[in-house]
């Protein structure tokens, strides 16, 4: 894992999603964009006192409120995530996780033409 990316937990993803969709936003403005969560409000200053300790955040003095944005962008989240999946389940390698899902998973014929896509730019790029 690269320690320059912190651990981000399921419930501050959720924090960061709301960040990630629209900054910067007050602690109010997060709050009421996850009231569907059923969270108290100090749970979601929780999570965001826990993003800011560990650098995905910062918060932004404006007046008398404080106004957060995001310090980690969500492709930097999604990279370590999917990393992080891949080593643990998969070995480190795709092809046992495509291969999982194909069996495991209705793959729409869109998700097919996708990774077929994939599959032939990987393959100019090795050529």
């Amino acid at each position: 894992m690269n320690p320059a990316i912190p651990n981000i937990t399921d419930a501050e993803s959720q924090v960061m999603a709301v960040l990630w969709e629209q900054a910067p936003r007050s602690s109010e403005e997060i709050v009421a964009a996850l009231a569907d969560t059923g969270w108290h409000e100090k749970t979601i200053r929780t999570l965001l006192n826990r993003l800011l300790g560990k650098q995905a955040v910062a918060a932004d003095r404006h007046g008398r409120r404080y106004l957060y944005r995001p310090l980690l962008s969500r492709e930097q989240w999604q990279s370590q995530e999917s990393r992080s999946l891949l080593d643990r389940v998969f070995g480190g390698r795709v092809a046992p996780l495509l291969a999982h899902f194909s069996r495991h998973e209705k793959l729409s014929d869109k998700d097919i033409a996708e990774l077929r896509a994939l599959i032939d730019a990987i393959e100019r790029k090795v050529r």
